[in-house]
Formats: C-alpha cells, sequence, structure tokens
C-alpha cells in the first residue's frame, strides 16, 4: 500500500514538472513601458517588438502571458521579474 502512494505520488509530481506553465504579467500602476519592456528583453529573451506588444497587451487587457515552458525553466525569470517589481505568476 504504502508502494502505490509512493508511486502515486511520484507519476503526479513528474506531471506536474513535466507540465507546460506559462508565466503571466499582471498591469499596475507603479512601472512604466520602458521598464516593462527592458526586463522581459533581458529576463525573458524578448525582442524589443514582443516585448513592447506583451507591455501593451498588459495594459489594455489587465494581464498577459509572456513565457510558456517548463517550470524548472520558468522558476528564475519568474523570480527576477518579481524581484525588480513586477507582479507575475506561474501557471
Amino acid at each position: 500500500m504504502i508502494n502505490q502512494t509512493k508511486e502515486a505520488f511520484e507519476i503526479d509530481l513528474e506531471e506536474i514538472i513535466s507540465k507546460e506553465h506559462q508565466i503571466v504579467l499582471y498591469n499596475d500602476d507603479v512601472n512604466t513601458f520602458d521598464y516593462v519592456i527592458n526586463l522581459l528583453v533581458k529576463v525573458c529573451g524578448h525582442d524589443v517588438i514582443q516585448a513592447e506588444q506583451c507591455a501593451f497587451l498588459v495594459h489594455y487587457k489587465g494581464k498577459c502571458v509572456v513565457k510558456k515552458g517548463a517550470f524548472e525553466d520558468l522558476k528564475p525569470m519568474h523570480e527576477a521579474l518579481s524581484s525588480k517589481g513586477l507582479t507575475v505568476e506561474v501557471e
């Protein structure tokens, strides 16, 4: 019984880790467009046009998915964006 529970936990954990996640950037009234654009270029590897589009979507829609991928790849980007004052979440 314990081995079955352990196996089920390991499978669930593998599914969570391997599942594609996304970083969602939320609008705020603090950070400027240029600041957000520069961070998206630096941290997420966006080109300037892609970063500008994300910034405008965040401004007008309230949020935008700025990066998709594996959780372990997104975690350091999330931490970097968050530490620079952006409101972000990994889903």
